[in-house]
């Protein structure tokens, strides 16, 4: 059906069962927070019968290798992890925050009125390519570029706890998945992306993040002045990090979107290294009339692939000026190489 995944919990359950399996005894046997081996202690640590220390680093990365090694040869076997949206399904999202009405269409207008808009988009698309089905989506920024600095100095603000439940409510009632953007100005994904940990733990909400908006090798220059840039170890990283949720929770793999419409919004994309727990949308986000927008995919996207690619269009800024228009979703599949499976509108 159009609004919804067919339910595979229990497989993901079962195959990330695996996963777990698959880590070092010591994660199993682990002393909890603030205690020590019982047993044993005298003979591995020194001659005064104290434990030796537990490297608890060592033993987490242990366990990463082992889960990763697990996920390689699954995906090897069956192409994919199970749960996995990518490429089985177009994704189809409405960008913007709900507490906005300049950042994007979500937001921008009443929600009956927008999510009305949102299922005539989903039919066409749908209409458009009858192959795959269409996964609807919400897009929402949720630690956001600011114009002043704030207390710290970082020029960026996360949305409450009220407003992320609330976007997450509205996905669901919608049957959409969820992306949390993350705009990170003068601080870090290191820093930020972990904020959202409690939500990325859930299965159905993913991640985004802008480039364009990342200035922290950047001094001085605030939002808007410049583009910002990531470097392939910052994904490299992000990459991991959601992996290890995966991991951890048994959870599907993970839709990672990356924006990018210039070169050095992305440094070293060669160097990016994949995992099946985690799925890399390349998303082209740039505006303008349709040769230019085709000719930004075609430098940035087409040709530096990293995995899976997406393509954003713009309601006001597209059609801008006469006679230019926002393309079509025919327009898309049959002009863009290679055709892209997340679309987002703003």
């Amino acid at each position: 059906m159009l609004f919804s995944l067919t339910p595979r919990a229990a497989l993901v359950a079962a195959t990330f069962g695996l996963l777990a399996a698959a880590s070092c005894p010591a994660c199993k046997n682990k002393p909890a927070e603030g205690e020590t081996a019982a047993s044993g202690a005298a003979a591995e640590g020194d001659a005064e019968g104290k434990p030796a220390p537990i490297d608890t680093i060592k033993i987490k990365a242990m366990a990463m290798r082992r889960d990763s090694l697990k996920a390689d040869s699954i995906a090897r076997k069956n192409g994919q992890l199970p749960g996995a949206i990518l490429p089985g399904h177009r994704i189809v999202a409405f960008y913007g925050n709900i507490r906005s009405k300049g950042m994007g269409i979500l937001g921008r207008e009443p929600k009956e009125q927008m999510f009305r808009k949102f299922a005539g988009v989903l039919k066409e698309w749908q209409a458009a390519d009858t192959s795959i089905p269409v996964q609807p989506a919400l897009h929402n920024v949720t630690i956001t570029a600011q114009g002043t600095a704030g207390k710290d100095g970082k020029w960026r603000l996360m949305n409450s706890k009220a407003t992320i439940e609330e976007v997450i409510s509205w996905a669901r009632e919608h049957k959409c998945i969820l992306f949390l953007d993350v705009q990170p100005g003068h601080s870090t994904l290191q820093v930020e992306v972990p904020k959202l940990e409690p939500y990325l733990k859930q299965p159905d909400i993913h991640l985004g993040i802008d480039p364009e908006f990342s200035l922290a090798t950047m001094p001085g220059v605030r939002p808007n002045q410049r583009i910002g840039t990531l470097d392939a170890k910052d994904v490299n990283w992000t990459i991991n990090y959601l992996a290890r949720l995966v991991s951890e929770n048994k959870l599907p793999p993970k839709v990672l979107t990356v924006h990018r419409f210039t070169r050095k919004m992305l440094t070293n994309y060669k160097n990016i290294k994949l995992d099946p727990r985690v799925q890399v949308v390349m998303h082209m986000d740039g505006h303008g009339e349709p040769t230019l927008k085709k000719d930004s995919y075609h430098d940035y996207i087409q040709t530096e692939p990293v995995q899976y690619t997406g393509f954003k269009l713009f309601y006001e800024y597209d059609p801008k000026p006469k006679p230019h228009h926002m393309m079509t979703p025919v327009e898309v599949l049959t002009q863009l190489t290679p055709k892209p499976l997340y679309i987002q509108y703003q």
